[in-house]
């Protein structure tokens, strides 16, 4: 593959851990049926039981995710995910420096296998930079990607490819991202792209411009991206950048001229795919976690259910592929939610309720007039929920307008929440593809990459 010379190979000192060796199916030959590590006897399609090399990675990060939003989305659904079928194992999230973790720390431990504070990004606690899984695979000649519907360089994408002290110096990152020469970029935040003279948050540097000197073709709506084509082996590169800051929730992303998670996927995968050495994609559904920090259960569904659908573009991939293996595995907890809240006599929950939100918490309270006075008519234009004499003096009297507004709508789904902030629950990893089956068992963070490197054969570290 064509890459320019200057990227520099990060040395962190990663010791690679082996995980378990899966068993050869047995059966007819290679060209008579499925990959070897689709199944044998007793085994299940996608299962991973084979130690077959892995030739591309997706990892897939539904940020905030975890086994309460798992199950509140299949009863939102009526039916299971497709990640379901795919439950490996269980993962701890702890950072260096918190039981606790932040974005930043727990995608630094899920991009290099090495624990670091809340707040960093690409560095351990001492401030040594750190190699990541996505620059060890591109040092190998892979092609490599990053999707999300935050800005591309919020925290989690910038885990993979950059490396800062603070999180939140995100012009840094975007610097960062262009020099690493990452093939595929596609996000949030022209910005954090811009000088201040043309309204961006660089200083004085254009990093479009220096992008489109860099080989990469810029798009900035849905219609261009699904209309653009880019030659990976010819050292051509996609950057798509469509909105100033974050893309818009799903639920309001109709409005607007940007891509589903799932069309950058799908163009992530098509552009990457060309290129004969391999590639490492990393996609995070990002504003799960932004809709657990709200504690807004509908914005939660919703954008879990756009996340499905861009993992099913993975799979069916993948499928098709026969060497590529796909991980889905969220970051940490967001809002502390769970399946059942109040006193719930009936025992139930009724998460299918929130199929008739049409609006984000955020978007009804900045509806709400000085008064609140018109508190019903704008529940009712986004709901089909009609309050409660109580329920709209709640409203009306709240601080936060908005949070008010997702209790009530949140407990008519019997959905309960205990933060607006992260927890240190265990999150569960989802794999499919060969090798998959390493992923099975009580983990840590750390060990994902560790996992990913030895099925890819390409050294963490070095």
């Amino acid at each position: 593959m064509f890459r320019k010379a200057g990227i520099a190979a990060l040395s962190a000192g990663l010791l690679l851990t082996a995980g378990a060796t899966g068993v050869m199916a047995g059966g007819p030959p290679d060209w008579a049926g499925p990959p070897d590590w689709a199944g044998g006897p007793g085994g299940q399609p996608g299962n991973g039981n084979g130690n077959q090399k892995v030739e591309n990675v997706i990892y897939m990060i539904p940020d905030g995710f975890n086994a309460d939003y798992a199950t509140n989305y299949r009863m939102y659904k009526g039916e299971e995910a497709v990640w379901d079928e795919h439950m490996k194992g269980m993962f701890t999230t702890y950072s260096a420096d918190s039981s606790i973790t932040d974005s930043a720390a727990a995608g630094t431990a899920m991009a290099t296998g090495e624990k670091t504070d809340n707040g960093v990004i690409g560095l351990d606690p001492e401030g040594n930079e750190l190699e990541t899984i996505l620059e060890a695979s591109a040092n190998e000649g892979m092609a490599s990607g990053l999707v999300a519907t935050s800005t591309i360089t919020h925290a989690t994408p910038a885990s993979f490819a950059s490396h800062v002290e603070d999180r939140n110096n995100e012009t840094a990152i975007a610097q960062q991202l262009l020099a690493g020469e990452v093939d595929v970029l596609l996000g949030g935040g022209k910005n954090n792209f811009l000088p201040e003279s043309e309204g961006g948050n660089q200083e004085t540097d254009n990093l479009i411009a220096q992008a489109r000197d860099q080989g990469y073709e810029l798009v900035e709506t849905q219609d261009a991206l699904l209309d653009s084509k880019i030659d990976i082996e010819d050292g051509e590169r996609l950057l798509g950048l469509f909105a100033g800051d974050a893309l818009a929730p799903e639920m309001h992303r109709a409005d607007t001229e940007e891509p589903s998670l799932a069309e950058m996927t799908e163009s992530a995968i098509g552009s990457l795919a060309q290129d004969d050495d391999g590639f490492f994609l990393t996609v995070e559904g990002s504003q799960i976690d932004w809709a657990g920090h709200a504690n807004d259960a509908a914005w939660a569904m919703q954008d879990t259910a756009a996340f499905e659908a861009a993992v099913e573009e993975a799979i069916e991939f993948a499928e098709e592929d026969g060497e590529t293996l796909v991980v889905v595995g969220g970051d940490h907890e967001t809002g502390g939610m769970t399946a059942g809240a109040g006193e719930n006599p009936d025992m139930n929950v009724n998460p299918s309720v929130l199929k008739d939100v049409t609006a984000t918490g955020d978007h009804m309270a900045a509806e709400l007039n000085d008064d609140r006075s018109n508190v019903n008519e704008v529940i009712e234009t986004y709901t089909d929920f009609e309050l409660s004499e109580s329920e709209a003096q709640t409203i009306q009297e709240a601080d936060d307008a908005a949070l008010a507004i997702n209790t009530i709508i949140s407990d008519r789904a019997l959905i309960g929440w205990t933060s607006t902030n992260h927890t240190a629950v265990d999150i569960p990893v989802y794999a499919y593809g060969p090798q998959a089956d390493k992923f099975t068992g009580y983990l840590d963070n750390t060990d994902l990459p560790k996992i990913m490197a030895e099925a890819l054969d390409v050294e963490l570290g070095e």
